[in-house]
C-alpha cells in the first residue's frame, strides 16, 4: 500500500488549487456538499454491493464522505481507501474516520503518479474526482496497475455545462462583474472535462479498461437556501475569485448572481438537476484487451 508521497511542483495547477483556495472553500462547505450530492454517494456505494467487491479504492476523495459509506458498507476484513491530491481536505478526512472509529484509510497523493498496492483492488469508484488530471490516460492505466484483472472501475462524472444550467449560473451572471473570470475550456482539467462520451470512453481504453459502459443519469438535487449564498460565494470559478475581491465587488456580484438562482428557489429549498454520466468498466486482464 502507498503511503503519504511528495505532493506535484507548485507549478501544478490543481494541486495548488486543491492545497489551497479550493480545498479551504470545499471544507467550508462540506456539510452542505455531502448532503447535496449524497444521491450520488448511494449509487456508489450500491456498486461495492452489487460488486461484491471487498478492496475498494475512492479516487479524488475529498473530505472523505464516499470512503467512509463505502468502509461502513463493506464486511469485516473489508477494506476501504481513499487517495486525494489535497493535504487539508485529507486530514479532514482522516478526522472524520478517527470520530466515528473507522476502519476507512486514506492516502495524500496524486492517483495519476503515485506508486499504489499492484492488483491491490476489486473496485475502484470517484465521485466527480477523475475530471482533474493533467493526463487522464496515464491516470487510469495507472489506476489499472492498482485493480486485480477483471476488478470493476465505478465513477460519476458531469456530462456538459450547457446539460448544467445551475452549475454555470453563477458565472454567467457575474461575468459583466468580473472581466478575470476565466473560460471554461472543455478538455481542460475541471468540472466539466469528461463531457465528451467518445472521449471517457477513449481513455479509459487507453488506460487499459475494457467492457465500457457510459450512460446519462439525471438527479435531483437540493440545498437548503439559507446555504445558498455561502455556496456561490466560496465555491467555483466565481467563488475562488471572490475570496480576493474587495467587499464592494463581492457585495455587488452577489446580488447579481443570487437573483439568477431564483428559479431554482422553492421556499426554503434550491433544487437542480445534475446531468452527469455513470461510467463502469472493467480492468482487462491477460488475454483479454
Amino acid at each position: 500500500m502507498a503511503t503519504d508521497t511528495l505532493l506535484p511542483s507548485a507549478g501544478d495547477t490543481q494541486a495548488m488549487l486543491w492545497n489551497g483556495r479550493a480545498g479551504r472553500a470545499w471544507i467550508a462547505a462540506q456539510g452542505v456538499l455531502d448532503a447535496m450530492l449524497r444521491p450520488f454517494e448511494n449509487l456508489l456505494v450500491d456498486a461495492v454491493a452489487a460488486a461484491s467487491a471487498t478492496q475498494v479504492l475512492d479516487v479524488g476523495c475529498g473530505t472523505g464522505s464516499t470512503t467512509l459509506a463505502v468502509a461502513r458498507r463493506l464486511a469485516a476484513g473489508g477494506r476501504s481507501v481513499g487517495i486525494d491530491i489535497s493535504a487539508p481536505m485529507i486530514e479532514v478526512a482522516r478526522d472524520r474516520a478517527a470520530r466515528e472509529d473507522s476502519a476507512a484509510r486514506f492516502i495524500r497523493a496524486d492517483a495519476q503518479t503515485c506508486a499504489l498496492e499492484p492488483g491491490g483492488f476489486d473496485l475502484v469508484v470517484s465521485r466527480f474526482g477523475v475530471m482533474f488530471f493533467d493526463d487522464p490516460p496515464r491516470a487510469f492505466a495507472n489506476l489499472r496497475r492498482a485493480a486485480r484483472d477483471d476488478a470493476r472501475l465505478w465513477f460519476v462524472a458531469w456530462r456538459s455545462a450547457a446539460d448544467n444550467p445551475f452549475m454555470t449560473a453563477a458565472e454567467r451572471a457575474a461575468a459583466p462583474l468580473l472581466p478575470a473570470l476565466p473560460p471554461r475550456r472543455p478538455d481542460a482539467p475541471g468540472q466539466f472535462a469528461f463531457a465528451d462520451r467518445q472521449r471517457v470512453q477513449a481513455i479509459l481504453e487507453q488506460g487499459g479498461w475494457n467492457a465500457i459502459d457510459i450512460q446519462p443519469i439525471d438527479v435531483g438535487c437540493t440545498l437548503p437556501e439559507r446555504e445558498l449564498l455561502q455556496y456561490v460565494s466560496q465555491l467555483g470559478p466565481v467563488g475562488l475569485l471572490l475570496q480576493e475581491a474587495n467587499a464592494c465587488t463581492r457585495e455587488r456580484v452577489l446580488a447579481r448572481v443570487r437573483a439568477a438562482f431564483d428559479p431554482y428557489v422553492h421556499g426554503d429549498e434550491v433544487r437542480f438537476t445534475a446531468a452527469c454520466w455513470t461510467v463502469s468498466a472493467r480492468a482487462a486482464g491477460p488475454g483479454r484487451g
